[in-house]
């Protein structure tokens, strides 16, 4: 289950943010999907979890969005890391209608729990 932060610059409309949330899983979905974890295109609850939040004043940055997106390692994930984070930038590219957006893909050593 993929963890994915959203901090955005308090000027980016609310439209934009939803096209992100409405985005974000299903691109995050197909940028983390590898043999150990095949994405089958129908998401589930607790299957990837987004949280935004808007810059504050004692952050430093300059872009107007920035995904950073955690999931666990996996020697499918890794072999193709940054093709994948390159995707995922496109596809936010696309949904933020802006360039201005960074993104970050980290797959460390973890493991997942989730309850019913």
């Amino acid at each position: 289950m993929p963890i994915v932060e959203v901090t955005h610059d308090p000027a980016v409309p609310a439209a934009t943010l939803q096209r992100l949330a409405d985005a974000l899983p299903h691109a995050v979905s197909l940028a983390v999907a590898c043999p150990e974890e095949p994405y089958d295109g129908d998401l589930r609850p607790g299957d990837v979890d987004l949280r935004f939040r808007a810059r504050g004043e004692r952050d430093s940055g300059g872009l107007d969005v920035v995904v950073e997106v955690r999931s666990k390692w996996s020697a499918g994930r890794a072999e193709s890391l940054q093709e994948r984070c390159d995707r995922l930038r496109d596809a936010v590219v696309d949904a933020a209608g802006t360039t201005s957006v960074g993104v970050y893909l980290a797959i460390p050593v973890a493991a997942w729990a989730q309850g019913e």
